[in-house]
Order: structure tokens, then C-alpha cells, then sequence
């Protein structure tokens, strides 16, 4: 889908372009990790989206290139319980600076395609309503911009996140899902891992997308992936 450089910056998540805030599930993505429709939404995601996160920068005041070494732990031994299902509400990543008091919904268009923050909220993180709630068992996909055509955003220090970091996700009952930083991934749009980042787990497990690596043809080329374990 075409777009113009305000509306497809550091946009999250694979091959996607935004079609607005979506506080409300489109029919064939479900809301309940427990139905056999969140089930099929997580499929049919990891069926068409293989390519990487949408395209990101863009003409403007961007903040810096930037690259991650991939580095990898062994997952957290004795993981935490699940948690129950509780929408996130907020995002903290002590490590990067990030504060977030607010969760945007994203859901899929009208072509199937994983939505990600609007430009005007790029210091707001989106939580994929398709995937689980932040603890639950399963895999939580949470988007979040490194950077705009209007500049650095939520995400502009991933490179000081370390393996081992903690990512904290304040929850609607008032609980918060604390994650530890397992692997940090950086790599071409053109390889997104598209089954690795949405494949099934039975563990509680966060993933958090964003962009990286240098800006070609206006986007950035390149997606960060931080692989988190629940721990609390």
C-alpha cells in the first residue's frame, strides 16, 4: 500500500501500513488467547506476514542509524506463572528510558496487515490484539516507533537495552508483567522471522518490535526484535 513519508515512518511490525488507531478488534483478529480465532488470527499472520516490519524513517528530522549486536541467553529456567488475561496499560524499559503511561490497541486492516502506532503517537506503544495480554501463556507482540519523519520516538535508545534487561508492562488489574530480556535480534525486513516472533509457546513470553539499521528509499531498513520471558 502506498503512503507518504508522514504516514509510514518507524512503523512496527511486518510489511505493514497504517490504517489508523483500532480500539476495536477487526472480526478475524479475536481477543481471547483461550479462542480457537486468536488462534487462527495468530496463523494467518504468520502465514502472510513474512517479509518484516513496515517501512520506517522517512524524509525529516529522524534520529540516528541505528545497530544492535544479536545476542542471545538461554530462556529463564523457572519462568513465572501465567498470568490472567488484563489489557496492558503502559510500558517501562528502565534500560532505554522508556515511561510509556499508555497502550494504543492495534489490530489488522482491511488488507490484512498488522496495524502500528499513527506518526502523532509515536512516543505511544501498540499491543497487537490478536496475541495474548502481556503474562498470559503465549506469545505478546507490543510495537513501538524508533523514530518518525518528525524525529527520534519512544524507542530511540534500543541500542542501551542489554540482554538481561528488564521490560515492565503495567496491566488494567492493576498487576504489572515484569520481563527479562532473552535475545535481541537485528535483521533485514526482507528476513523478518515471522515464525519465530509469532510462533506458538507455552511459556509467557513478550516480544517487542521496532526499527533499526540505516534509512534506503525512505525507510529504514532493518527491524529489532527484543525476546522477553516473563520472571514476575
Amino acid at each position: 500500500m502506498p503512503s507518504t513519508p508522514e504516514e509510514s515512518t518507524d512503523h512496527g511490525i511486518a510489511q505493514l501500513s497504517f490504517a489508523g488507531r483500532s480500539d476495536t478488534v477487526p472480526a478475524k483478529t479475536p481477543r481471547s488467547a483461550r479462542h480457537p480465532r486468536r488462534l487462527a488470527a495468530a496463523a494467518l499472520l504468520t502465514g502472510a506476514l513474512g517479509i518484516g516490519l513496515i517501512a520506517c524513517g522517512g524524509s525529516g528530522a529522524n534520529a540516528p542509524d541505528v545497530n544492535v549486536k544479536n545476542t542471545a541467553s538461554a530462556p529463564v529456567g523457572n519462568a513465572a506463572a501465567p498470568l490472567k488475561e488484563s489489557k496492558p496499560t503502559g510500558l517501562r524499559i528502565p534500560s532505554a528510558g522508556v515511561d510509556a503511561k499508555s497502550m494504543l490497541n492495534l489490530g489488522m486492516d482491511g488488507d490484512q496487515e498488522l496495524q502500528v502506532p499513527p506518526v502523532d503517537k509515536a512516543n505511544e506503544p501498540g499491543w497487537w490484539t490478536g496475541g495474548v495480554t502481556p503474562g498470559e501463556k503465549g506469545v505478546s507482540v507490543i510495537v513501538a516507533h524508533y523514530d518518525t519523519a518528525k524525529g527520534p520516538a519512544l524507542m530511540k535508545n534500543v541500542a542501551k537495552v542489554k540482554v538481561g534487561d528488564s521490560i515492565e508492562v503495567p496491566r488494567a488489574d492493576g498487576s504489572t508483567a515484569m520481563f527479562k530480556v532473552r535475545e535481541i535480534q537485528q535483521v533485514n525486513k526482507k528476513n523478518f522471522p515471522t515464525d519465530k516472533v509469532y510462533g506458538k509457546t507455552n511459556r509467557p513470553e513478550l516480544r517487542l518490535l521496532t526499527c533499526g539499521g540505516p534509512i534506503k528509499d525512505g525507510h529504514r531498513t532493518d527491524n529489532i526484535v527484543l525476546y522477553a520471558d516473563l520472571v514476575k
